[in-house]
């Protein structure tokens, strides 16, 4: 039996929620709501335990500075450790990788003629390790092995929504031509709307936010179209984070000739920092 993707997870990752958590934070009134907003996910994936993960996210000048801005880099290692951000590494487990998943899907999605960036070692920031500790806690170890993707989306030009939609549908057949039975859930990371400097610093667009999570939905290939210059009109400077989760949408069923998703969680919270967080699971029906 072959591997297939059986979820997709989709998730801001801001470093203050990982800050709360890692300070026993998360039952003060400011993170009280947005903590018990992730309960029915951190439920879900008990009960949906992945074999491995799929980690769509982006590097915050940790394992990549400006003399080096690859446009896809896929993890190849079998371990991560946590980055120093400057204020030390985030008190979690080392991440596990998935060595022979990663090769295999570096050699497929090449071949279906993704130019990826190898990397066999880097360190992984908040932007992988707080989903992380958003859906699994604060364990002593992570539940299984992830494979890292980091897409720039910090340094233009970065790529378009339809470029990270179509590497989502190559990551799916690589995925299910890859000769091991695991049950593989696709994380996009990162947003929603927000802005960290400049005269529009702290700017949040729910009505952007709320109809990106209903089309992303009901019509990723219109999402996808999107330039991205209207993300950061509409979103703010880091709202461009948002292409990311087209990535994981992409490897879902529908968008190969399957059935749509099952919408199976979904959280808007505002602020969390001066970011507004959103949180969504599709899970696929075709599996």
């Amino acid at each position: 039996m072959s591997a297939r993707i059986t979820a997709a997870v989709f998730t801001s990752h801001v470093p203050a929620i990982g800050v709360a958590m890692d300070l026993g934070k998360t039952e003060e009134p400011y993170w009280q709501p947005l903590f018990a907003g992730y309960e029915a996910g951190r439920t879900w994936i008990q009960d949906n335990p992945p074999d491995a993960v799929i980690l769509v996210y982006n590097d915050h000048g940790n394992a990549f500075g400006l003399d080096m801005v690859p446009t896809f880099a896929l993890g190849m290692s079998p371990s991560y450790e946590p980055a120093d951000e400057g204020w030390g590494p985030r008190p979690v487990p080392s991440v596990q990788g998935h060595p022979a998943l990663s090769a295999h899907i570096a050699h497929s999605v090449i071949q279906q003629d993704f130019d990826l960036t190898l990397v066999n070692e880097m360190p992984v920031d908040h932007g992988l390790t707080v989903p992380l500790s958003i859906m699994f806690g604060q364990p002593e170890q992570w539940p299984c092995p992830v494979v890292p993707l980091a897409v720039n989306v910090v340094q233009y030009p970065v790529p378009s929504g339809r470029r990270c939609l179509e590497l989502g549908k190559a990551i799916r057949r690589a995925v299910e031509s890859f000769d091991d039975d695991l049950n593989v859930q696709i994380w996009g990371t990162g947003g929603m709307s927000h802005q960290l400097q400049g005269p529009r610093a702290g700017l949040i667009n729910s009505a952007f936010d709320n109809a990106f999570l209903d089309r992303i939905v009901t019509d990723p290939e219109g999402q996808a179209g999107i330039d991205h210059v209207e993300y950061v009109r509409e979103a703010g400077s880091e709202g461009i984070e948002l292409v990311m989760w087209l990535v994981a949408r992409g490897a879902m069923a529908d968008l190969a000739g399957g059935p749509p998703p099952q919408e199976v969680h979904r959280l808007y919270h505002v602020p969390a920092s001066n970011t507004a967080v959103g949180q969504l699971i599709l899970q696929d029906d075709a599996t």
